[in-house]
């Protein structure tokens, strides 16, 4: 796709202006970072990297992107609930992948003593990439969905502002207005709140999971802010925190410092790092509480690298999501190849292919958190190394999405104003809440919300019984652009290789 701020690209004097005051209006609006040599604490904050001018993204694949959100959200929350498609699935990955067996574990020790929590949060976010064809146009194309921590909604919802004023003071007034406005954070609180007000106690709290050292702590407290808004209080804690001073009662109740939980939010949790044997036991005790866990182990599952490609097998789409061809085929639409790297004839032909053709390919560990893919040199050297190993299966590899670049100024805390090659990655946020069939709010004499007949009717057929549970919320909230240079393989804001950005509709 060709830039529209071609000419203003070409002004350095200009550039270096605009960049000054488009730093001052994202301080203005809470676009901020703690800063790498204080990450725990806010006495001094910079702004987090963005994107000088909104980038251009067909409204066709945003329009897309949003509407196929609500299939993958009944699509993550159907696999979630099908114990034997997971353990099937992800059989061989837990052999050879020792971090997606510690979780597979504390799974398996819940169900055996029986899940205790009967209401489900899903706050995710699905990224794609715009593939380009040969004809030279866009398709979108499904990178992964992210099913904890999903990140960015809070700084997300203030940068619509900066890109307009960037674009005001050009005097580019209808221009500013194609920005959309977009407020994730507020979606996603609505969906914490939901799961609260089902779990029915109105004393009980929201216990968000954080890390000691948290630079994006202010992406986080929008979404605090939302809730308490709401005079829904949050309290934070670390995983060491928890397996200190937190507790069940007889019922499986969870207690933290004494206080009754009723959700649980991961901001923590996704990587082997943040795990120690102490932090581990806090997250099984976790598990086996009522709390509504957001995600719950199963749903972190269902968000593994392995799951992802086994979904794009057919068949398996149909299985999950019977009767439902339309939602099938707007899912199976968005999907890249992938390919199983499991023993056998299947992951012998991908190894052989991705030898052959290095470029086409991406190597992918079961890891969230950015930077851990592997493109290239990196990748042919594992693929030799891993070939004749049952390690391999702990990977799996994907067709590399080869997006148009595009010219755009990343700002930086500390780095020159300079017009670099870009690629675009669009996420979409999702929320859905489901309460299983025998869902009992632990304290029904305070129970304060319930499912209204109102939204019993808004619910479609299919939305409304799913295996045996009740979807009473399922939506799409917002989006998320991220945009970095094309030198850069892999990794995201969080890993300090993009920067936030805007989707400019065209």
């Amino acid at each position: 796709m060709a830039t529209c701020w071609g000419s203003l690209l070409q002004d350095e004097q200009q550039l270096e202006e605009l960049a000054r005051q488009a730093v001052d209006r994202a301080l203005a609006e809470g676009v901020l970072l703690r800063t790498l040599q204080e990450p725990s604490s806010s006495d001094v904050v910079s702004y987090a990297p963005f994107t000088l001018f909104p980038s251009l993204v067909p409204s066709a694949l945003l329009e897309q992107a949003y509407a196929v959100q609500m299939d993958f959200n009944m699509l993550v929350d159907a696999v979630s609930q099908n114990a034997a498609f997971l353990e099937q699935t992800l059989s061989s990955t837990i052999k050879r992948d020792n971090f997606t067996a510690r979780l597979f574990n504390i799974y398996k020790q819940v169900l055996k003593e029986g899940i205790a929590q009967t209401v489900f949060l899903g706050l995710n976010r699905s990224d794609y990439m715009f593939q380009r064809n040969a004809d030279g146009s866009p398709v979108l194309k499904q990178i992964e969905i992210n099913t904890i921590s999903a990140s960015f909604g809070g700084l997300a919802s203030r940068t619509p502002a900066v890109h307009r004023h960037v674009l005001s003071v050009l005097s580019k007034t209808k221009e500013a207005a194609k920005i959309l406005s977009n407020n994730p954070s507020k979606g996603l609180a609505q969906g914490i709140t939901k799961a609260w007000e089902l779990y029915g106690s109105a004393n009980a709290l929201v216990l968000l999971i954080a890390q000691e050292k948290e630079r994006n702590i202010f992406d986080q407290r929008a979404i605090e802010n939302e809730l308490l808004a709401q005079n829904i209080h949050v309290i934070r804690r670390r995983f060491e925190d928890v397996s200190e001073k937190g507790s069940l009662d007889q019922d499986r109740r969870l207690f933290m410092d004494g206080q009754e939980v009723a959700v649980v939010y991961f901001r923590d949790g996704y990587m082997p790092s943040q795990y120690s044997v102490q932090n581990w036991e806090a997250r099984l005790l976790l598990e086996r509480s009522c709390a509504i866990k957001c995600p719950d182990i199963a749903t972190q599952l269902a968000g593994t690298k392995k799951v992802q490609q086994e979904l794009s097998r057919m068949g398996v789409l149909e299985m999950l999501l019977p009767g439902q061809p339309e939602t099938v085929a707007r899912l199976r639409a968005t999907f890249a190849g992938l390919y199983s790297l499991d023993m056998g004839e299947e992951g012998d032909q991908a190894i052989t292919e991705a030898l052959a053709a290095p470029s086409q390919f991406v190597l992918k560990p079961q890891r969230e958190g950015g930077g851990n893919n592997l493109y290239g040199e990196e990748m042919v050297q594992a693929l030799e190394h891993l070939k004749d190993s049952e390690e391999r299966a702990s990977y799996i590899l994907m067709e590399k999405i080869e997006p148009e670049p595009f010219g755009n100024c990343l700002l930086r805390p500390g780095s020159p104003v300079r017009v670099v090659q870009c690629i675009s990655e669009l996420g979409i946020f999702g929320v859905y809440v489901s309460i299983s069939a025998c869902h009992v709010p632990p304290n029904p004499t305070t129970t304060i919300a319930i499912l209204t007949e109102r939204e019993r009717r808004k619910l479609t057929a299919t939305e409304h019984e799913m295996q045996g549970k009740t979807l009473v919320m399922n939506k799409h909230v917002g989006h998320l652009l991220r945009t970095k240079a094309i030198e850069h393989a892999d990794g995201g804001v969080a890993a300090g290789v993009a920067v936030l950005d805007n989707p400019y509709p065209v």
